[in-house]
């Protein structure tokens, strides 16, 4: 099976690894971070359907009406990007987690059964993240490697990028498990109403700063190679070598 880090020829060391990171590297990684995570769209379409949830139960406190209308807008969103013909993955994976906390409240018939899901999901990513840094597989070079169009590469051909990785991976562990350790008491021993509006307010600040560790890291890191580049440059010159066909 042909391996996502492939070629594995190293290549030679020149300026561009020796340099330290130039402002157009910093631009490159704050676009692809930008792109991955979603951007401020992508970051309301995520919020806006528990926003809508808690601040309906706040006033009501009707479990059914509140899940149905935090589903019914995380629908509409979808539908939005696809009549716009926009990318859906975000909202995909936004309804995704809307559907399955909709789909506790009303098999609960309790509103934290609206939060539970997420919040377990968010957990094991913080001890998947921290794991994964450990191990030295940092799971956010798995997710931005195909971003930077440098896949594997960094495990064996960028060990100062796969160290940023690291980094980067230990710092998402970290500040979802501190989110997780605030929430979970509340969700066990608080009400339903201050637990919606405390995860409102957790929603953001742990993102932003998460992301933001990740382009300090990447910024500083050297360049990503371009596997693909490299691919397309390799097949062009077997088939200039082969010539033309008779």
């Amino acid at each position: 099976m042909t391996s996502l880090d492939k070629p594995t020829t190293p290549e030679p060391a020149g300026p561009r690894h020796a340099a330290g990171p130039s402002e157009d590297q910093k631009a490159v990684t704050q676009a692809a971070l930008f792109d991955a995570f979603g951007g401020i769209r992508g970051t309301v379409e995520t919020m806006l359907p528990g926003l809508l949830f808690v601040m309906i139960f706040t006033i009501n406190k009707n479990v059914q009406m509140s899940a149905i209308a935090a589903g019914a807008v995380a629908i509409l969103l979808v539908i939005v990007r696809l009549v716009r013909k926009d990318t859906v993955k975000h909202a995909f994976s936004g309804v995704f987690g809307v559907g399955v906390g909709v789909a506790f409240a009303l098999f609960t018939d309790n509103a934290k059964g609206f939060y539970l899901p997420g919040m377990i999901y968010g957990a094991g990513l913080g001890v998947v993240f921290t794991l994964s840094a450990l191990v030295g597989y940092p799971l956010l070079g798995v997710i931005l490697g195909p971003v930077f169009k440098e896949n594997l590469s960094w495990r064996t051909r960028n060990p100062g990028r796969k160290q940023a990785y690291v980094k980067a991976s230990l710092a998402w562990g970290l500040i979802f498990l501190a989110k997780y350790a605030i929430l979970f008491p509340i969700y066990f021993w608080g009400d339903a109403t201050q637990l919606g509006w405390v995860l409102v307010a957790l929603k953001l600040p742990p993102m932003v700063l998460a992301v933001y560790f990740t382009w300090v890291f990447l910024a500083k890191a050297p360049p990503p190679i371009n596997v693909i580049a490299e691919w397309e440059a390799k097949e062009a010159a077997e088939a200039a070598a082969k010539g033309p066909k008779a």
